[in-house]
């Protein structure tokens, strides 16, 4: 299933900004950076479940936000962009 990951995490302390780094390279281990806090994702239900339990332990409930969408239908029926586009369709053929 496809997702989209987005969090806003309270860095206004040190602790704050390594909830950051941890909430940015657990999105950057199920998917790819799309915008500074948002990430589109490709996972089962296991991966699923995995992230977000991952993800939940590391953000603070009282300061952080943080919101998973299911993109029904794919990133490509319900995903405009426009502007930059960096995203990589890694199912797709590579050229190097």
């Amino acid at each position: 299933m496809d997702i989209l990951v987005t969090y806003d995490v309270n860095t206004e302390d040190k602790a704050g900004r390594r909830r950051l780094r941890r909430v940015a390279k657990l999105c950057e281990d199920y998917g790819q950076r799309v915008q500074y806090s948002v990430f589109e994702c490709t996972v089962d239900h296991m991966h699923m479940d995995a992230m977000l339990a991952a993800l939940e332990k590391e953000i603070d409930h009282e300061k952080d936000s943080l919101r998973i969408y299911r993109l029904h239908g794919g990133r490509k029926t319900t995903v405009k962009t426009f502007g930059r586009d960096q995203y990589v369709d890694f199912s797709a053929p590579l050229v190097l």
